[in-house]
């Protein structure tokens, strides 16, 4: 399996505090690596370097390398708009333009970057909400506001979102804590449906979730990647000590 992302010698600063570590890491890609570890431990730093969404802190900066695809993101020749735009994102707290329709929501992107074919447009927000499995949910009221729909629907219409400029990987940054059951079941199939077509990397707090939809796993500890390897072996026999602590809940 290909490396979609590569860290190399990764640190990440807000200011003088120094929040990732020098992480060496291989994102495969088409598929699902989850990020899990104890709140404050460097995971939605960690995954906000890896579209250049860190730097945009004041204070903030980046040490070391972020290959995509082989190529340094940080390099100076590199657009980090483009960046953005093959590394999409979805936050923890569902965040819809809360001024715009669906419809509008989910071709903003597109929008933003000169699309005016209205064909097109209504062809991407159509293949956008199928791939986020909404279409179906919201067709009928394509322009009613973003804010109306539930929390677990909002959620779905950001990843319909950030699908709709065709991105290459997708992070999320826990993006079921704010969800209840029912909801978080609907993005975590949705996320086992897209993993065959986007490299997926996904922060949670849930290591349950993380057994449950991952095929690979990060467990980070103030900053530090302290161990990185196939869901099932992270879960079930851990190589360090401080894993399987954490696994066990004995901390964390």
């Amino acid at each position: 399996m290909a490396d979609k992302i590569v860290t190399e010698g990764l640190n990440a600063y807000f200011g003088d505090v120094r929040a990732v570590k020098n992480v060496d890491l291989r994102i495969p890609e088409r598929a699902i690596t989850a990020v899990i570890g104890p709140s404050g431990c460097g995971k939605s730093t960690l995954i906000r370097c890896m579209n250049r969404m860190h730097e945009v802190v004041r204070g903030a900066r980046v040490e070391g390398r972020v290959l995509l695809d082989g190529k340094d993101i940080y390099s100076a020749t590199t657009d980090a708009v483009e960046v953005r735009t093959r590394v999409g994102m979805v936050f923890q707290k569902p965040n819809p333009f809360p001024t715009m329709s669906v419809y509008d929501n989910v071709v903003a992107g597109l929008r933003l970057n000169g699309e005016r074919d209205w064909n097109k447009l209504d062809a991407t927000a159509e293949r956008s909400l199928k791939l986020a499995a909404l279409w179906d949910e919201v067709k009928g009221q394509l322009d009613a506001s973003g804010v109306s729909l539930s929390g677990g629907q909002q959620q779905r219409l950001c990843i319909a979102r950030a699908l709709a400029v065709e991105p290459e990987v997708l992070l999320l940054d826990e993006p079921c804590s704010a969800l209840d059951p029912i909801a978080t079941a609907k993005i975590e199939d949705l996320l086992f449906d897209l993993k065959d077509r986007y490299t997926i990397v996904i922060v949670t707090h849930n290591m349950q979730q993380a057994a449950r939809i991952s095929n690979f796993t990060a467990f980070m500890y103030l900053g530090e990647l302290i161990e990185f390897d196939a869901t099932k072996k992270i879960f079930e026999n851990p190589e360090r000590e401080l894993t399987e602590k954490y696994i066990t809940g004995r901390f964390g």
